[in-house]
């Protein structure tokens, strides 16, 4: 605002020569008499009150404005825009000439068409290109094995792993190689669960947050909470396959429509669902187990029990045993959407 005073004078001048001559266009002479002066001195003096209040305020706004934008604007996009503007430019002053030499009134118009069109496919081409322009100015590096792409992969939370919580088992492991990244609008949407009238969708959000707390503790685990929020997207599942390609990463996921649709984009899942079926223990049909029998299955005689990792077993003539831990062979098994069911029948020597 310090600037304001000058913009003022400035202005006035300027609005003040416009009222003059519009004064001048109303009386039709230059010749200042008793008629036509005081319409002239008048349109003046109104021009230039005009310039004075109104130029600070048509500079100032707007460059203000401009600067608010350019803050907020990376910097990597504002580089490659302004490459791209240079090189549309230098395209449409390449065809000024021979366009310039077409009949009226072309000749006079399409250059400047040409400036506008190729400055704004320039600027506009080389911010949506940006990552494939940058990666041809970097040196050929050698092909990264899978392990070190792996390695140096950011991993994405998603919303629903975080609440679901064996991530933080799987982190203990040290099976996730990568960087863990929680975008901010994950930890929006998680406080907003945790902050819910009901009970449940509080409970799985608190449980959400304390899980969080347990990755930030553990030494092994490198996690980051990040700000970046992309304004292509609204959803936070969009936002999550917007900011994946953006940044070369990977999400980690519970959610089966988030699955589908990063996948069908080229952004690589890593499924903690999948995870848990790949890592049950596998039975073929006539092994033998023990099993503890806990509950009545649904068929009649059927007995119910349950493997470390969570595979139910349904033992044919098992209620028998209901509370003890039986021999079991394997007869079959089946592999279903919610995971991997055995059946099996009890050895005449049980375990009880």
């Amino acid at each position: 605002m310090r600037l304001a005073p000058l913009f003022g004078v400035l202005g006035a001048l300027l609005y003040g020569i416009v009222g003059y001559y519009l004064g001048v266009s109303i009386v039709g002479t230059y010749q200042l008499t008793t008629a036509s002066g005081p319409v002239v001195w008048t349109a003046t003096i109104a021009g230039m009150v005009v310039g004075y209040f109104l130029a600070p305020w048509l500079i100032i706004a707007p460059a203000r404005a401009a600067r608010n934008f350019l803050r907020s604007v990376p910097m990597d996009d504002l580089v490659a825009a302004t490459i791209g503007l240079a090189v549309g430019l230098l395209i449409a002053a390449l065809l000024a000439y021979p366009i310039s030499r077409l009949p009226p009134p072309f000749g006079g118009i399409l250059p400047l068409v040409a400036v506008l069109i190729f400055g704004y496919l320039g600027a506009t081409v080389m911010t949506l290109r940006k990552a494939d322009f940058f990666s041809l100015l970097r040196p050929v590096e050698r092909q990264a094995t899978a392990a070190e792409r792996m390695a140096g992969q950011p991993l994405l939370l998603d919303t629903s792993v975080i609440i679901d919580g064996r991530i933080a088992d799987v982190a203990d492991t040290g099976f996730l190689m990568g960087k863990l990244l929680a975008p901010r609008f994950v930890l929006n949407e998680l406080q907003y669960i945790a902050d819910s009238a009901d009970p449940l969708r509080r409970n799985r959000g608190r449980r959400g947050l304390e899980m969080l707390d347990r990755l930030q503790q553990n030494p092994d685990v490198e996690i980051e909470f990040i700000d970046l929020d992309p304004q292509d997207a609204q959803q936070v599942d969009d936002k999550l396959i917007s900011l994946a390609l953006e940044l070369g990463g990977a999400i980690i996921t519970n959610d089966y429509n988030l699955n589908r649709i990063a996948r069908l984009q080229g952004v690589t899942i890593l499924n903690i669902n999948e995870l848990a079926n790949a890592v049950k223990s596998v039975f073929l049909p006539g092994e033998e187990m023990p099993i503890r029998i806990i509950q009545a299955g649904k068929e009649v005689g059927q007995g119910v029990g349950y493997l470390d990792d969570g595979t139910m077993v349904v033992v044919e003539n098992g209620r028998q045993y209901l509370n003890q831990e039986v021999l079991v062979q394997v007869t079959k098994v089946l592999q279903t959407n919610a995971g991997r069911l055995v059946f099996a029948t009890p050895e005449p020597n049980n375990l009880s």
